[in-house]
């Protein structure tokens, strides 16, 4: 028994069971996240191997894959998020993988990006960043990168973003071994994420934001994101104000208590 709920698991029961994902057999979730045409895909089958499964997201058209993989004792559900370019929910790729993310607090998110295009890849990267802090960059395609002259400061970009990041090649399994190693590190707390976070907001924007940070971090504790979500709601997001209406949020940061209270 342990008092360190920074290996508990954070994921939400209720929501992933909701998405359609079972976690019976599984200890942690993992979700991939990237542009389209980063590797993804390969990268999700060379972890996941023949383990894998694909559907469609509950009342959607969107496709998911879903495979599994043991590590160091433990068992991992990797959850393929659709290939979007940002997650401000204007598309319905857009809006499944964002609530992934938000409601179903997958443990890890890995997100993949291109080592040839870093600079357009990165802004989805940062999105992600505003809403979860456990996140493994996997910069991929390192080996099109050195074909093209391009070098990854793996170390600088790590301590920029807060997060660890490995370069790999999937193709070539190169970098896949960290990146277990990360995912781990991660997902039980032995590696604690301070993520980059933007704060250039216009100064009336940013005494909203901050006013509306604080309410929600006094009515739910332990929310992660509560500047992310007060932004959206400043923006008129449906979806997140329709969370605040069901209690979603409280939900499970109720359960997260629970799970917490349990290792005591």
């Amino acid at each position: 028994m342990t008092n360190n709920c920074d290996t508990c698991p954070i994921h939400n029961t209720e929501s992933l069971r909701k998405l359609g994902v079972n976690m019976n057999t599984y200890d942690f979730v993992i979700a991939l996240a990237g542009n389209p045409n980063v590797g993804k895909s390969t990268v999700f089958n060379n972890i996941t191997g023949l383990r894998q499964h694909t559907g469609n997201w509950p009342g959607k058209t969107v496709v998911r894959a879903e495979g599994g993989f043991s590590f160091s004792g433990k068992r991992y559900k990797v959850v393929d998020l659709p290939g979007t370019y940002s997650l401000l929910s204007l598309t319905t790729d857009e809006e499944v993988a964002r609530d992934f993310i938000l409601f179903g607090r997958p443990d890890v998110t890995v997100v993949v990006i291109d080592a040839t295009r870093l600079e357009r890849n990165l802004n989805l990267a940062l999105q992600v960043l505003q809403i979860t802090d456990r996140v493994v960059i996997c910069v991929n395609l390192i080996d099109e990168a050195k074909r093209k002259g391009i070098v990854i400061d793996q170390r600088t970009l790590s301590r920029e973003l807060g997060v660890p990041v490995i370069l790999t090649a999937a193709r070539q399994n190169t970098g896949m071994k960290d990146l277990l190693n990360s995912i781990h590190d991660v997902a039980t707390g032995k590696y604690i994420c301070k993520p980059f976070r933007i704060r250039n907001e216009p100064n009336k924007l940013k005494k909203a934001i901050d006013k509306l940070s604080t309410q929600l971090e006094s009515e739910y504790n332990d929310l992660p994101n509560a500047r992310w979500i007060a932004m959206r709601l400043l923006e008129g997001d449906r979806r997140i104000i329709s969370a605040l209406k069901n209690d979603e949020f409280k939900k499970f940061v109720n359960e997260n208590n629970i799970k917490q209270n349990q290792t005591l």
